[in-house]
């Protein structure tokens, strides 16, 4: 799945929370917000890409998703919040070389071919989120859980994979088809992910040692020796020179995306424009994490997950006649199905820390709403989802109104700007009271309450803003005539 990630440790972050971040670009899938229940939890997973059956423990935490609504691909959970408010998203696909994958090929589904039997593969998104989150009460813990399954049944894509709880943040990297290597990202600072081999060092002694910050599969010593992966191996190195790729194709559609990620967050760390910049739209050394130069809100989030290279040559919007215009692969692309900021407020009460912030279709255009975790259903605007087209729901909304500013950009951004500024403005109010209500109260269906509220609040704006560019759109049609004209 072609995505973009974005990691914040709590340090990092202005109030102290954990953020995880990813853009799920699927092909326009579809998506909802629901909350699985552990009645609602299978006993025996099935993968419908791999068709492969995985016996998963008895008991299951309940937890958030955001399925594909279209399930004939299987479940596709993509990211969300379980009951100990621990967060997963997945996954990122990632790229790989060669070398790694001849010495251990990705596990690909076999169909059944005359006397040949049918061969199950191994997992992968489709499955990663309903398999791991229930059953997990730290990100290390997922780390490990998700690590055993890779070991004992394989993936047959390259994955990344982020964990949080209100402490830490882990990152996860297949490495061919049962390898895998993990990193825990400073609290201090945040972690930027295209579509690309990510982690730049990794520390095997740890690994092997106390297990304190790194984590890897068993043999991933022997892994890299064995197939000559590298020409001598400290304890100490870069995995992304021995596992990751440099191809022409990155440079267009991956590293650009961490440059502008980069610069947004460390504009004065480094030269990143100009004659004798330290890193560029290609370069293939662009740091996996930094310090950032200001704390990190949410919005700072969105922003970045939503961006397409403003204040740059490569803004595919700008009305230039220029041959840079819109060469990168945009972060904000068209066809992202959801895109949920999992934040984790250490200093909350269990059943407020955990909040959803979510939004759907193409972020260039989107808003992002918030809402509660430690719920037992989601609001209809964000569960009750079809492949119908419907202004009923978020998603919809959110599609609609996307494709109709896109096209008018120049006189529909400034009801986009005004949109995208009062759903999460409310939203924070919103938070503010009921975070009030319930240390006061306790009352543990406030939060519902709270969502439907908060659902209400997105609904009435969505709709507003839906039919400022509605309009907009109506005025440009080719086929508008006025006696004025003549």
């Amino acid at each position: 799945m072609p995505c973009t990630t974005i990691l914040v440790g709590r340090k990092a972050s202005i109030d102290g929370s954990t953020l995880i971040a990813r853009n799920d670009d699927g092909f326009f899938d579809t998506k909802k917000l629901t909350v699985i229940s552990e009645k609602k939890q299978p006993k025996t997973y099935k993968s419908v890409i791999s068709h492969l059956e995985i016996p998963l423990p008895e008991k299951a935490l309940r937890y958030t998703a955001s399925p594909s609504v279209d399930t004939k691909n299987g479940i596709w959970a993509a990211m969300g919040i379980n009951e100990a408010n621990v967060a997963m998203t997945a996954i990122e696909t990632i790229t790989s070389n060669p070398r790694v994958l001849g010495a251990d090929p990705l596990v690909v589904y076999q169909e059944k071919k005359g006397r040949q039997k049918e061969v199950p593969g191994g997992i992968g998104e489709e499955d990663l989120v309903t398999i791991v989150l229930p059953y997990i009460r730290s990100a290390k813990e997922g780390v490990k859980r998700l690590g055993s399954l890779l070991e004992k049944y394989g993936t047959y894509e390259s994955n990344g994979i982020a964990f949080s709880d209100e402490k830490e943040v882990w990152w996860m990297e297949t490495i061919g088809g049962h390898h895998w290597i993990a990193r825990r990202v400073k609290d201090d600072e945040y972690v930027i992910m295209p579509n690309q081999f990510g982690l730049d060092r990794f520390d095997l002694k740890d690994a092997y040692g106390s297990k304190k910050e790194n984590l890897c599969s068993k043999d991933l010593k022997t892994f890299i020796r064995d197939n000559h992966l590298a020409s001598s191996l400290e304890d100490t190195f870069n995995p992304r020179d021995i596992f990751g790729s440099h191809s022409d194709s990155d440079h267009v559609y991956n590293t650009p995306r961490a440059w502008y990620m980069g610069r947004y967050f460390n504009p004065k760390t480094y030269k990143w424009e100009g004659e004798n910049a330290v890193f560029t739209p290609e370069s293939d050394d662009i740091p996996w994490s930094f310090v950032p130069e200001k704390k990190i809100t949410v919005e700072d989030v969105k922003y970045i997950l939503s961006s397409y290279y403003q204040g740059t040559p490569y803004n595919p919007y700008l009305k230039a006649d220029d041959l840079k215009k819109g060469i990168y692969r945009p972060i904000g692309v068209a066809k992202t199905g959801v895109m949920a900021i999992l934040q984790i407020r250490g200093y909350m009460p269990e059943k407020l820390k955990g909040i959803e912030w979510i939004c759907f279709a193409s972020n260039a255009f989107n808003t992002v709403l918030p809402v509660y975790t430690q719920v037992e259903k989601m609001p209809k605007y964000l569960s009750d989802v079809t492949t119908d087209v419907s202004t009923e729901n978020f998603y919809w909304g959110s599609a609609l109104i996307g494709a109709l500013a896109d096209s008018h950009y120049g006189e529909s951004i400034q009801h986009i700007e005004r949109y995208q500024l009062s759903v999460p403005s409310k939203g924070y109010a919103i938070l503010k009271e009921y975070d009030e209500k319930y240390q006061k109260e306790g009352k543990g269906e406030l939060l519902e309450e709270a969502n439907e509220k908060l659902s209400a609040m997105a609904k009435e704006e969505t709709i507003k803003t839906l039919g400022h560019v509605l309009r907009t759109a109506e005025i440009h049609m080719k086929n508008n005539y006025f006696r004025s004209d003549n």
